[in-house]
């Protein structure tokens, strides 16, 4: 995770986009490509492009990534710790 992030960091402060990106804005643009990665199921489970579907998904975490290292947010824990929640809140049946 972290030379993923390294590297989203790097590219938005070389362009100088970092005054931009409020955890606000970066909020908003993961919506906007999460709804832009479910229009391509818009017509059916069988009419979408995959490799949009594989750029929407990129664009979901890069801005997630972002968000989390603004926040100083430790993606990996955050991920395990949601999981564990989940574990508690959907037990397996017997």
């Amino acid at each position: 995770m972290d030379k993923i992030t390294k590297a989203i960091i790097e590219f938005r402060d070389k362009r100088g986009w970092k005054e931009t990106d409020t955890p606000e804005s970066l909020a908003k643009s993961i919506v906007i490509e999460a709804a832009e990665l479910l229009e391509n199921f818009q017509w059916g489970a069988d009419s979408y492009d995959q490799e949009n579907v594989k750029d929407e998904i990129a664009d979901v975490i890069l801005y997630s990534l972002a968000l989390a290292h603004d926040l100083g947010l430790n993606v990996e824990q955050i991920a395990f710790d949601k999981l564990k929640k989940n574990a508690q809140k959907y037990p397996l049946k017997n």
